[in-house]
């Protein structure tokens, strides 16, 4: 029984091309790198002394950058082609990292993170215009849960060990494995894979065709987009005001919240790649899979408002992931599956930028809700960090609402098109 169980495991990750393994090693090695977001909102506050209204100005800057790259890769991708972008991108930002540390001002640091995030951030949509170009067209979604697995794979690592670089190091420790893992990862992908300009699923399509669908006009993608934004803003909690709850709300070690992500990671791994899998082969309809799964995220929120027992930190992680294993693979899905034949990289550039956006919104708004004080709901008095996890809940919730409704619109057109063919 346990042997057939870990086979099924097993055959979830056959057909793949050999580029696309070497694009998930490059993702983890540079995941596992990526030490200083998790901890970069506790470095700025506890470290350089900056007030919540400053970390969430720098917190801001890393979002205007992440769009600005995301924007930047999307089109220059599709100019002179994703891998001179990939490159470009990690090595830079790599090289960039080791000077950040040495950044400490309030205004110094609102320009060089939005400098290294719109250097860094050029890299997703290259990278997922890469996935079109080495995976098969029937493996696509399979490959992005892959690269997937890659990212939180590194991230269940990169977070526990950050907390002990610190605690022995100190926060500039975090800086130099960046920089590192950031060039290490471009080396091995620069050695071991060679440019390819087109897919073969690219060069199936008329160009003639590619104009007569514009992402501009495709009423349910941008509704999709604001579920996607909503999603952004609430797993981005993990990042910004959480590890901050943690310290002044249960005391809890940069090592404590580390393990906390790690967990989140972990169960990512054994569990994502099946559940997709699952979810795939009984074709469900992806926009309702991901209202599901954003009505868990946003339910989960409200959890937080327990804030006598430190176990409920664990239980709301376990149920954000189970609710993140549905939205995040789908969303990516859905979003290639709008797009036409070769305007993939040019909607996946859009997708990014949502998350982007997110992070903007995210990062701010969690810093103003936690210094709100003395508010009236419902007879209840919400301050501070109680706040912020009932407003944050209640936005996940509508965020659920506007992915069902993509859903209907979507199973509308699907019924129009028939009887078009018919």
């Amino acid at each position: 029984m346990l042997k057939r169980a870990f086979q099924n495991y097993i055959n979830n990750f056959k057909g793949f091309s050999r580029e696309i393994w070497i694009l998930t090693l490059i993702t983890f090695i540079n995941r596992a790198g990526t030490m200083v977001l998790p901890f970069l909102s506790k470095y700025l506050k506890e470290d350089l002394g900056f007030t919540y209204d400053q970390v969430g100005w720098i917190m801001v800057s890393f979002g205007c950058g992440s769009m600005t790259g995301s924007w930047l890769g999307g089109k220059l991708s599709d100019k002179i082609g994703f891998y001179k972008i990939m490159i470009f991108s990690l090595l830079t930002s790599g090289l960039m990292f080791f000077g950040l540390q040495h950044i400490t001002t309030f205004e110094g640091l609102v320009v060089a993170i939005f400098l290294i995030m719109s250097v860094a951030d050029m890299f997703r949509p290259a990278m997922f215009v890469s996935l079109a170009a080495y995976a098969k067209p029937e493996n696509r979604t399979r490959a992005l849960t892959l690269v997937r697995l890659a990212i939180n794979l590194g991230f269940a690592a990169g977070p526990a060990i950050g907390g002990l670089i610190i605690m022995n190091i100190g926060y500039k420790g975090l800086f130099w494995v960046d920089g590192v893992t950031c060039v290490l990862a471009i080396l091995i992908f620069w050695k071991l894979v060679k440019e390819k300009e087109k897919s073969s699923y690219q060069d199936k399509v008329n160009p003639g065709e590619v104009l007569t669908s514009s992402v501009f006009k495709d009423l349910p993608f941008w509704i999709f987009l604001t579920t996607c934004l909503i999603t952004g803003i609430l797993f981005f909690q993990l990042f910004t005001t959480l590890p901050l709850y943690h310290k002044e709300q249960f005391n809890l070690t940069e090592f404590r919240t580390g393990l906390l992500l790690t967990f989140n990671g972990v169960l990512i791994f054994f569990m994502e790649m099946p559940i997709v899998s699952y979810i795939e082969k009984k074709q469900f309809n992806k926009a309702k899979i991901v209202s599901i799964g954003t009505f868990i995220m946003g339910s989960c929120m409200f959890l937080l408002l327990f804030d006598k027992w430190e176990g409920i930190l664990w239980l709301m992680m376990f149920i954000m992931t189970f609710g993140e294993m549905l939205v995040f693979p789908f969303a990516n899905s859905f979003a290639m599956s709008r797009a036409p034949k070769g305007h993939e990289g040019r909607y996946m550039a859009i997708f990014s930028m949502s998350y982007s956006l997110a992070h903007i919104f995210s990062a701010k708004t969690g810093m103003e809700n936690i210094q709100t004080t003395g508010l009236q709901i419902f007879g209840y008095e919400l301050s501070g960090y109680q706040f912020n996890w009932a407003f944050m809940g209640t936005l996940g919730l509508i965020g659920g609402l506007l992915s069902f409704w993509v859903y209907i619109i979507v199973k509308k057109e699907q019924k129009n098109s028939l009887k078009l063919k018919n």
